[in-house]
């Protein structure tokens, strides 16, 4: 069964960084493009970055881009965002996906979703 498992999100003071890991289990993950967003509540779903499967295509979101970094490690089936100098706006949960073809900022363009972790950034 496909699964993808969020961890890394907490509590930290603005100006701090966090590091999200997204493991991913139960099929063959190398030629996925893997995908990070997020979500606020009663917002819908915001992309953040993706990265191809041979990690050498990365995509930010304007919001994010020179903060956050996004990779990914195929031996482990594991995908990384390394979020520094976060802000307030950067609260949210933040929620890992997978689609099998070409790079896309559309959530609605993702097959496979995790549940989230939340990230919580306090002024």
């Amino acid at each position: 069964q496909a699964q993808l498992e969020e961890s890394g999100g907490g509590l930290v003071q603005a100006g701090g960084s966090l590091r999200l890991s997204c493991a991913a289990s139960g099929r063959t993950w190398r030629r996925y493009v893997m995908g990070w967003f997020r979500q606020r509540p009663g917002e819908e779903r915001e992309f953040v970055a993706s990265i191809n499967w041979t990690g050498g295509g990365t995509y930010y979101a304007d919001s994010v881009k020179g903060r956050f970094t996004i990779s990914r490690d195929n031996a482990k089936d594991t995908v990384y965002l390394q979020m520094n100098s976060l802000k307030p706006e950067d609260t949210a949960v933040y929620v890992c996906a997978a689609r099998n073809l070409g790079r896309s900022e559309r959530a609605d363009n993702y097959e496979y979703w995790g549940q989230g972790t939340q990230v919580t950034v306090s002024s």
